[in-house]
């Protein structure tokens, strides 16, 4: 152990009497860190300045009229986009767009066709077509870029979705609203209607004494006949006034009927969304279910799971309301069938939410619940079955069953009118028998024996018009269609443009792209410091032979150790205080950087003292391999499965995860795991410079000598 000191004593000696030692020691000092400081200062916020990645756009579209009205999408996603600074939006003709594009002059272009605006309107046809937005991308230019437009066109087609499922939404819930209205108007009209026939009902026993009487007491029969005979004209005219407001209730029901049909695509579509994101989840609980599965992916498992879960309950939640919602005004509950698959899908899809709640209640490091994950696994398989049930049997039991509902309501109408239209009818044959009644008064005996004959046909209409009248309020309450269809328009459509919003909570948040890189180009500045020192600085003492073979080992190794410590504290600093990264633990930050450096130091350092210019490929070779299987840029899980399976061995990988946790917010256990598996590494390397550095640093030198007599290496 003494002439270890000794050795590592008279290195620093030499480097402090030699000045341009000291401005070499120095120079490796500082230039590693240079190479961290550059990179994260590069990288410290890429996506907050695309505007300057441009994107060429060309609207091509003619135009379309719907509903009589002109309309141009295409001038208005201009329009739109001429407002949008999140990326270099640059309107031009197709032609110098394609130019543009093919010679790098714009990334990726964006055109709208000629019948863009027409395809859209078919909505309100019987064939429907899709627009479609052509977009071009030139991938060799950069390869983060087309990352970047491709998400700007995403956006650009989900908005202009939206903002044609608002538009579309609220015509058909305009229409519902103009009808609930217009019922609303007219309900006093019906009621007094109704009232009427009652009252005429109640005195038809007294026009039928009044019949029978009218033998002995003519007197008293002309004054009843003269009162039935002034109050027939009003009953004639409310009666004509409730027709006629029947036939425009049937003319709104076939035009909501139009405009439903148009809705049930959406529904169809909802489900068939549904289902996917069913199948989603059942491959999640398939990597539930694998024996070998990660603590760790549970939890990512879990969260993909309950976000999906959560969607398929908000969409199964919106059919059921819309479904039950139409029941509730068809007469024989047609669609309650319907209604009960998709309640058992909803109970199934929140059972399953439940059942990843429990899962996600298991501690860290514990396997999951084996019954939690048979009862979500059954539950999920039977999920995936009905809503394969439901979306195979759409066209053929779901939209026949909406139909009907619809022809329901109508019937329903039709028979009202069908009503009031026998009762107008009837008003001559009523008028006449209270004519011929005042006529047989005068007339005497022979014209009211005549009366009293027709008379029980006209009673039994009368009674007939009264008792539909009965059975229509018994069944329906027309005020609560009229409250079902006055709805607010513009909330209505808002919620089925938007049915779910995203709440986003940020665990740990870092600020800026680049301080949540400089973990990895830390880590990284740190071993291209190490091959910097092993590249200028001598692994070999001058009188070697002296000493025995671990002395020179350890001897040196605290020189180059001294070094490599000031290079870490140099770039941890000017991380913190020059370049201003977001650090949360600044002090552990510090810390962790020296026991990097510490580590990656004795790698490179043994590697080199037993193997020679051999060894320094090896630190190169393990560095390429690093960049790609450390999971310093890219997640892990999206490398190849070689660089997924090299990812457990490597130093990166613990160096890069320990200086994360103190950048965004240190958990303790994860700490304690890398700083182990550091040390664990470092143990091991140490004892193999130890135990290792003379037996194979011999053959490693006959080596290095043999490859000198080619005067092509030092």
């Amino acid at each position: 152990m003494k002439n270890t000191v000794y050795i590592y004593t008279r290195d620093l000696k030499r480097i402090f009497t030699n000045w341009a030692m000291i401005i070499i020691v120095l120079t490796l000092m500082i230039l590693p860190s240079f190479y961290a400081w550059f990179n994260i200062k590069a990288s410290w916020d890429p996506y907050g300045r695309t505007e300057g990645i441009a994107i060429a756009v060309t609207s091509e579209d003619e135009g379309s009229t719907i509903r009589g009205q002109h309309v141009n999408v295409g001038k208005d996603i201009i329009a739109t986009l001429k407002k949008n600074k999140t990326l270099g939006w640059t309107f031009v003709s197709k032609e110098k767009a394609d130019h543009g594009v093919k010679h790098g002059d714009y990334y990726a272009s964006i055109v709208i066709p000629k019948d863009f605006s027409q395809k859209l309107g078919t909505v309100l046809q019987d064939r429907l077509e899709k627009p479609v937005i052509i977009y071009k991308v030139n991938e060799k230019i950069n390869a983060v870029a087309p990352k970047i437009t491709s998400k700007g066109a995403s956006s650009l087609t989900q908005q202009i979705s939206e903002k044609f499922v608002k538009t579309a939404n609220g015509a058909i819930f305009s229409v519902f609203n103009e009808l609930g209205i217009t019922l609303q108007r007219d309900l006093p009209t019906i009621q007094q209607v109704e009232q009427r026939i009652f009252e005429l009902e109640n005195r038809l026993p007294e026009i039928k004494k009044v019949i029978n009487e009218a033998n002995d007491t003519t007197q008293k029969a002309g004054a009843i006949v003269s009162k039935a005979q002034a109050a027939l004209p009003e009953v004639e005219r409310l009666t004509a006034d409730g027709a006629q407001m029947t036939q425009q209730l049937n003319t709104f029901l076939t035009k909501s009927d139009e405009v439903l049909k148009n809705a049930e695509p959406t529904i169809s579509e909802t489900l068939h969304r549904v289902q996917q994101r069913a199948l989603g989840v059942q491959d999640l609980k398939n990597q539930l279910m694998e024996k070998d599965i990660a603590p760790a992916e549970v939890s990512t498992a879990a969260e993909q799971l309950k976000l999906q879960l959560t969607k398929q309950v908000a969409d199964t939640g919106e059919i059921l309301t819309l479904l039950t919602d139409l029941n509730a005004v068809s007469q024989g509950n047609v669609l309650s069938p319907v209604i009960n698959q998709i309640k058992s899908v909803h109970t199934l899809l929140q059972q399953q939410l439940s059942d990843v709640n429990d899962l996600q209640q298991t501690k860290n490091g514990d396997a999951p619940d084996p019954s939690v994950l048979e009862k979500f696994s059954s539950r999920t398989d039977q999920a995936v079955s009905k809503l394969n049930t439901l979306t195979n049997s759409y066209s053929s039991t779901i939209v026949p069953a909406i139909e009907q509902a619809i022809k329901e309501a109508k019937d329903k109408t039709a028979s009202a009118n069908a009503l009031l239209d026998e009762a107008n009818k009837s008003m001559p044959d009523v008028s006449n028998v209270l004519s011929k009644t005042a006529s047989g008064i005068l007339l005497g005996q022979q014209e009211l024996a005549k009366i009293t004959k027709d008379f029980p046909r006209i009673e039994q209409n009368v009674h007939n018009i009264a008792d539909k009248i009965r059975e229509f309020q018994r069944k329906e309450n027309i005020e609560d269609i009229i409250n079902l269809l006055k709805n607010d328009v513009q909330k209505e459509s808002d919620f089925f443009a938007k049915p779910v919003l995203l709440k986003e909570e940020r665990l740990y948040p870092i600020p800026n792209y680049g301080s949540a890189m400089s973990p990895f180009y830390t880590t990284l500045c740190l071993w291209v410091g190490a091959l910097l020192l092993v590249s200028i600085l001598s692994v070999e003492v001058a009188d070697e032979e002296r000493f025995k073979s671990y002395e020179v080992y350890l001897g040196r190794l605290l020189t180059f150790l001294s070094i490599a410590l000031v290079q870490a504290f140099i770039v941890t600093l000017g991380d913190l205080f020059l370049i201003k990264t977001y650090v949360v633990d600044k002090v552990p930050f510090i810390f962790l950087g020296l026991l990097c450096s510490f580590v990656f130091m004795t790698i490179v350092y043994t590697l080199v003292a037993i193997f020679g210019n051999a060894g320094k490929a090896m630190a190169i070779v393990l560095l390429v391999l690093q960049l790609s299987a450390a999971g310093g840029t890219f997640p892990i899980q999206v490398v190849p499965a070689f660089f997924q399976a090299l990812n457990p061995f490597l130093p990166f990988t613990y160096a890069i995860s320990m200086m994360r946790e103190v950048v965004g917010g240190m958990l303790a256990d994860i700490v304690r795991k890398d700083v182990t598996v550091l040390l664990c590494i470092w143990l091991g390397v140490l004892l193999v410079g130890i135990f290792l550095h003379k037996p194979l640093s011999k053959t490693s030198a006959k080596l290095t000598k043999k490859a000198r007599e080619s005067k092509l290496i030092h």
